[in-house]
């Protein structure tokens, strides 16, 4: 069985809603969620929690997951995510032979929504990577999109003649916060995404991204309705 480390990478700061990843959330702290549906799913050998803040690694680290403290250099606004997942599995001393990427923006992701993504890049061993997608509506395809031309009037955002029906739109997908990235260890060197790429589905309520206040009531109002 290939041995899968699921990082959950959680800074302290967050411009949007103030101490983000901590925000209650139908009676827990956001990060708590993601938390729990990593260590739900099967196939999930070692859970860390990369962040630059006691108050976060404490949480996380009561839920049962382990932290990986990030210097301050990783943990600024423009931050990247491929050097915080680097760093984490440097901190960890093993490499595995994926890493899983769970952003704790995305509460509604389910275990067996983890647990689906494992069987469908572990059943091409060509596949280099994973992530989680929701499809585009067809009335913001990028065939149907408009741009304006230098005189102000609308014109095709691209070039080619812009089909009326949707049945003649090709389907298109955009990432979903991203709730799943799986990665092959060994192409944390170039990318977290990329190379010979899967999508995986997941369906619009699941794609949550919390961002803003709004957000996060619209979450809490979907997991108290779950029962949750």
């Amino acid at each position: 069985m290939p041995r899968i480390l699921a990082i959950v990478p959680a800074r302290g700061g967050s411009k949007g809603i103030p101490r983000k990843n901590l925000a209650p959330l139908a009676g827990k702290p956001l990060i708590a969620w993601t938390i729990e549906a990593a260590k739900a799913a099967r196939g999930v050998d070692r859970l860390v929690v990369s962040t630059d803040d006691s108050e976060i690694a404490a949480v996380a680290r009561a839920l049962g997951a382990e932290i990986a403290m990030r210097p301050a250099e990783l943990a600024a606004d423009d931050t990247p995510t491929l050097p915080v997942l680097r760093h984490a599995v440097a901190e960890l001393g093993e490499a595995p032979d994926a890493v899983l990427t769970l952003q704790p923006t995305s509460p509604l992701r389910r275990p067996s929504h983890i647990e689906a993504a494992f069987a469908a890049f572990f059943a091409d061993p060509d596949a280099d990577s994973l992530v989680s997608v929701i499809d585009v509506p067809h009335v913001f395809h990028p065939r149907s999109a408009m741009k304006r031309d230098a005189r102000g009037y609308l014109v095709p955002y691209l070039d080619a003649a812009q089909p009326y029906r949707r049945q003649d739109k090709e389907p298109v997908f955009a990432r979903n916060g991203a709730a799943i990235y799986l990665t092959r260890t060994a192409r944390l060197a170039e990318y977290v995404f990329g190379g010979r790429l899967i999508g995986f589905p997941m369906d619009e309520e699941s794609s949550i991204d919390i961002d803003t206040p709004a957000d996060l009531a619209r979450a809490d109002a979907i997991l108290r309705a779950r029962g949750a």
